[in-house]
């Protein structure tokens, strides 16, 4: 009889496995985008407009020409009325017979911005009121064959935001980033830490003010039979050369108790299957699954970032539903262990310290519509070509859209990820906590299978601004007992709901309350945490002082510049010209703005004769101050293990601490930091009296090196030389050559001389540098004359560039054509030649005769 039973066991094994198989490749669900033939309105209005899904209200605004465009002149003035209305979206969805006889039919939002009520068929269906967060609603009961209504109704986040403030039993403490006075909004009132909503849209000292409503993620349509996967987690236990065991975590729901495969594949490839049983509702099914001999990720110029195509996949008598996910096999940990000097802060990456090398990163555009997969790929793809291998997404903007993660995945770019709090103090009322937490699971879960995702972050800045800006006695001082709240509500968010989601959904990642801090409460103290250092430019120090203002980790400095001419004549006109334009001061945010840069521009340069030089010469004085940084940062290795500057970018154009234009225009900075965080650097650096030579190496293997050391003059004349062959020692810092200055500079003039160092391996030279014995307006300059050739291959120009004496940051461009150059901002010491590529953003026949050449020679007056 056990026999028996036995027998009919395996045959009903066999025939569900046959069945489920007959029906691999018939998807059990449907998916429907509802992103045309959107109208939309101002709620107290008549007049429909067409508008763009995903978007956002004021983009909608200026495509059906009721507003200008915010970014020209002062026009972001005038526009101030459009946050304080209520706006209302509507389209039909069609909806077939087959649709309305599958199972269930669920509806997702995956982005409204931000307080919203939805109605399908005139019933309300969702209630929104974060920005961050996806909202689904079951919604087969309300839906009928045909053609369907879909209205969303957005309520003016300024008027929500007062009604807020105006009804806290204390007022929220906020940072003057928050430009109420621009947005003329009631009694100046900051709205923005009582929304979970883009801090950014509220202002802040590089961004505009312009508070934004809309769709600004896709609305997916999905009718399902049978089960569905709602999420695939692949978990990594154990890695090493021979095996990677991995667990996948299926979250499936299913419409009956019934049997079913899973299934596993890798890249294409079923590497497991089993059979389940499934119970109605959802449940987690656990997978433990091994990969022979796995191909590693690594991050930017430290190997392949290789990455796996892992597919969770469930297949029932009626089909089959699925979802794959690129993970990178690797290690990854940040390494807090005591040493001499307090607590290291260490990325360790498939058991390799890194020093990491970046930028931080804000939103690309104050509209996110306008953020293009181009311009996703710009970015990052500028990073790579810049040797970063982390960029941090920062907390006062967005948790990016999945193709920001995709791309740092695939080019190897690690990522600090912010949770969404800067710069300001937060509610703690039950209603405010729970929505933080349903916003940390799901962006937790939409982000953790990512490899390039390396930390998570709570917050920029929050402790900071508690306990050393004051923030703690200005408040306790007006309300002793808001004082108490504001900080228990910190402690609520950051040392609890967040630390607490991270360890339930993403446990093998680290979490890190605040930046910077030395410890969950610690304030940075040098030795123990990562450090914002801003005694540069807040604090008008020198910035020779980044070379001994230094912690652990340095994850934020930087220094301001203007775009390039061609950025600025987009958004200004003739009469603007001015740097203390009232234009000018407008895109410039930051409240020591112009002035500072100025400022520190005249210790180190002759005033410039023009508005062009002004701007030229922000560049070079941007770029060179942050390469003493980097350079700095990176020779101050090990204990110092990490430098990403202040910022990668713009989200409109402006004046800022960043190193790409809002454009994408590559600054002075960027190209100097392509050269300054390259695998192998070599940096001298003065040292009290001694001229020291440092060779920073990230490689994982050592090599022989020949370091070749000269004085020369601004003729080409060599002075004085040096040859040394050694061993450079993987992933370390070394003073490999040391001499006093007055030795060297005898006999000859320092106003007319540079020292020129270079590393070569292989004889191929992998970096070299310049260093210079005064600020650049005492050097002894004179009048180069350059000359040029050019030589066009395929779509690209090389131009080759020689000086007859020294020639200081030249600076290439061409009036009317815009392309990208390979180098720029450069020098051409005597006799050199330099060979420069050129490729036109548009398809040319030739060149303009005149190519552009700037150098500072020309940007002083005579």
């Amino acid at each position: 009889m056990g026999r028996v039973r036995f027998l009919v066991a395996t045959l009903l094994l066999i025939t569900t496995v046959l069945s489920c198989t007959d029906n691999a490749n018939k998807p059990l669900s449907v998916t429907q985008n509802i992103n045309s033939n959107w109208l939309f309105k101002q709620a107290d209005k008549q007049e429909w407009m067409p508008a763009t899904v995903p978007g956002c209200v004021h983009t909608d605004l200026i495509r059906n020409k009721i507003i200008e465009d915010p970014f020209y002149r002062l026009n972001e003035h005038d526009v101030q009325w459009v946050d304080k209305k209520d706006w209302i979206y509507t389209t039909y969805i069609n909806i077939t017979a087959e649709q309305l006889q599958k199972d269930r039919i669920a509806i997702t939002f995956e982005g409204l911005d931000t307080y919203t009520d939805v109605f399908l068929n005139e019933r309300k269906i969702v209630s929104s009121d974060n920005m961050f967060r996806a909202w689904t609603k079951e919604v087969k009961k309300y839906l009928k064959k045909g053609t369907n209504k879909l209205k969303i109704h957005f309520y003016s986040p300024i008027n929500k935001g007062l009604a807020i403030y105006d009804s806290y039993p204390y007022e929220v403490h906020s940072s003057a980033n928050d430009l109420a006075e621009i947005g003329d909004v009631e009694g100046a009132k900051r709205v923005s830490p009582l929304i979970r909503k883009a801090q950014y849209h509220f202002g802040w000292d590089w961004g505009p003010r312009l508070v934004t409503s809309g769709i600004w993620k896709p609305i997916t349509l999905r009718a399902w039979d049978d089960a569905k996967i709602n999420d695939l987690h692949i978990i990594q236990q154990k890695v090493d050369n021979e095996e990677a065991l991995l667990t996948a975590e299926f979250d499936i729901d299913a419409e009956h108790n019934s049997e079913a495969l899973i299934e596993i594949l890798v890249d294409e490839d079923v590497l497991f299957s089993n059979k389940i049983k499934t119970q109605k509702g959802t449940q987690q099914y656990t997978v433990d699954f091994i990969l022979p001999h796995p191909k590693l990720w690594w991050s930017n110029g430290l190997g392949e970032a290789h990455l796996y195509k892992i597919t969770g996949k469930i297949i029932t008598a009626k089909g089959s539903d699925e979802i794959s996910h690129n993970i990178g096999i690797r290690t990854l940990e940040l390494l807090r262990e005591r040493d001499k000097y307090g607590t290291s802060f260490t990325f360790v990456l498939n058991k390799h310290k890194v020093f990491i090398k970046g930028a931080n990163y804000i939103p690309a555009d104050i509209f996110l519509d306008r953020v293009t997969p181009e311009k996703y790929e710009h970015i990052i793809s500028t990073a790579k070509q810049c040797n970063h291998n982390m960029l941090r997404v920062w907390g006062g903007g967005i948790y990016e859209k999945d193709i920001f993660y995709d791309l740092c995945d695939k080019y190897g770019i690690l990522v600090w990820q912010d949770f969404m709090f800067a710069c300001n103090m937060y509610p703690g009322d039950k209603d405010f906590l729970s929505n933080v937490q349903q916003e940390a699971e799901y962006n937790i879960k939409r982000l953790r299978n990512h490899p390039c995702l390396a930390i998570w972050c709570g917050n920029n800045e929050v402790l900071a601004a508690w306990k050393r800006w004051g923030w703690e006695q200005e408040v306790r001082e007006k309300n002793p007992k808001a004082a108490e709240l504001q900080w228990q509500a910190y402690k609520d968010i950051f040392l609890d709901i967040l630390p607490t989601a991270v360890s339930k959904y993403d446990g093998q990642r680290y979490y890190w309350a605040s930046s910077p801090q030395s410890g969950d409460t610690i304030p940075v103290d040098f030795n123990n945490g990562d450090d914002h250092y801003w005694g540069v430019w807040w604090g008008k120090e020198p910035f020779k002082n980044y070379h001994t203002k230094l912690s652990r980790f340095m994850s934020e400095y930087g220094f301001q510049s203007f775009p390039e001419y061609k950025t600025v004549k987009k958004y200004t006109n003739e009469h603007d010209w001015d740097i203390y334009s009232e234009v000018m001061q407008s895109h410039q945010r930051s409240s020591i703005g112009n002035a500072t840069i100025e400022l520190y521009m005249l210790r180190e340069y002759k005033k410039p004769k023009d508005f062009e030089s002004y701007l030229y010469l922000s560049q070079v004085l941007q770029a060179d101050g942050i390469r003493q940084a980097m350079e700095g940062h990176r020779i101050a290795m090990p204990y110092n293990m990490g430098s990403l500057y202040w910022q990668i970018n713009d989200c409109w154009p402006v004046a800022s601490w960043s190193s790409s234009d809002y454009y994408g225009n590559w600054k002075a900075q960027q190209y100097f930091s392509k050269k300054a965080f390259k695998e192998v650097l070599i940096a001298p650096r003065l040292e009290g009296d001694t001229l020291f030579t440092y060779i920073v190496s990230d490689r994982l293997s050592s090599f022989r090196s020949k370091i070749a050391l000269s004085l020369i003059d601004f003729e080409g004349n060599i002075l004085w030389k040096k040859d040394i062959d050694t061993l450079i020692e993987s992933n370390t810092s070394t003073n490999i050559f040391g001499i006093v200055k007055d030795t060297l500079l005898k006999n000859y003039d320092s106003r007319k001389t540079v020292f020129v160092s270079s590393i070569s391996d292989d004889n191929e030279i992998i970096s070299e540098n310049r260093f210079y014995f005064h600020p650049v307006k005492e050097l002894d300059i004179t009048k180069p004359h350059i000359t040029s050739t050019i030589i066009k291959h395929d779509s690209t120009y090389q131009i080759s560039l020689t000086t007859d004496i020294l020639a200081k940051n030249v600076y290439l461009s061409y009036n009317d054509i815009s392309g990208f150059f390979s180098d720029n901002y450069f020098d051409i010491l005597a006799g050199d030649t330099l060979t420069v590529t050129f490729l036109p953003d548009k398809a040319i026949n030739t060149l303009p005769k005149q190519l552009k050449i700037t150098t500072i020679y020309d940007s002083y007056d005579k």
